[in-house]
């Protein structure tokens, strides 16, 4: 199947939205199975159980802020 560029572009659009959905899919998924998730909250790093129990893991260092198109090196 070849997509046309219109639709290229409409699909690339909404990569963000598609991974955010399989990113939470997968995040209840894991749970559901039994398993634990990590997870970011409030700047820490959160152990999240399947009956909803949390443990604190560490602090998170601060985000780095950064503008679309922007390019970063990481050493």
């Amino acid at each position: 199947m070849t997509l046309s560029e219109k639709e290229m572009r409409f699909q690339e659009e909404n990569i963000p939205e598609l991974a955010d959905a399989a990113f939470k899919k997968a995040y209840w998924e894991a749970l559901a199975s039994g398993n634990t998730v990590l997870t970011s909250e409030n700047g820490s790093l959160v152990e999240v159980y399947p009956d909803g129990t949390r443990k604190f893991i560490k602090k998170l260092p601060p985000s780095t802020p950064v503008t679309y198109g922007q390019k970063l090196e990481i050493s």
